[in-house]
Formats: C-alpha cells, structure tokens, sequence
C-alpha cells in the first residue's frame, strides 16, 4: 500500500487551502479563555474570601500602647516625626489636660477620675501647634 500511495501526491495548494480551513475553524484561543467559566468563578471566590480575610485581619490590630506606660520619660509624637525633626526651635510648655481629653491615646477612665486634670509636657512648634506630648502624672 506504501508503494502504491508513493506515487500519488494531493494537487498544489490543497494542504495549504486544508491547513487554512482547519484555523479558520478552530482559531487558537488565548490562556484565559481556555480556563472553564467554573474554575473562573472559583478564582473570583477565593479572590473576594481571601480580601475578606485580609480586611478582618487587618482590624484586629492590637490596640496603641497604653499611655501609662510611656508617661514619664518618653514624648508621644502627635505630628509625623519628619515635622518634628524640622522645627528649628521648639519649646516645651506645661499643661493640664481633662483626663478624658486622653481617653483616645489609652489613658484609663473611671467615673471617679473622669473629671481629673493631668498633668503635661507639650513640645510645640514655631506656628504655635502641639508636635508632642509627655505626661508628668496620670
């Protein structure tokens, strides 16, 4: 049957008009059209599930340390420290400051105390605005 087939040959331009054919049929399809519309679902899931996870991660932030325990010593910065490095002249003035005003930065609060005044340090700038805070006595 080789030898019988060897002999014959297809007219010219029939394997190119059949190979024209065969991709005009079947055009190649890029990467992400070859996936199933399932697993693209099961992708967008993952995706959203894995966000959700992230956002509730990022929410259980342990909570700013306490104020008491850098009261005393250390300033707690209220501007980004870039600002403060920059200020050519600072002065440090003394304050009181309601106890409730702090309730924000972790001072504790007690319906016995809330009414109390603290006593404070603030480090402030040229333009008159606080950069820093330090707390004498809780």
């Amino acid at each position: 049957m080789r030898g019988a087939l060897a002999d014959s040959h297809a007219p010219c331009g029939v394997e190119h008009a059949l190979m024209a054919a065969f991709t005009q049929q079947h055009r190649q399809r890029r990467w992400y059209q070859r996936l199933p519309l399932a697993r693209w679902g099961m992708a967008g899931g993952l995706a959203s599930a894995a966000l959700v996870a992230m956002v509730f991660m990022l929410s259980l932030r342990p909570p700013p340390p306490a104020v008491a325990a850098t009261s005393g010593n250390a300033f707690i910065a209220l501007e980004p420290l870039e600002r403060i490095r920059r200020e050519s002249h600072p002065r440090i003035v003394e304050t009181q400051i309601a106890r409730t005003a702090l309730a924000g930065m972790g001072v504790p609060i007690t319906p016995e105390n809330a009414g109390d005044q603290v006593r404070a340090e603030m480090l402030i700038g040229a333009d008159g605005r606080p950069l820093a805070l330090r707390l004498s006595s809780l």
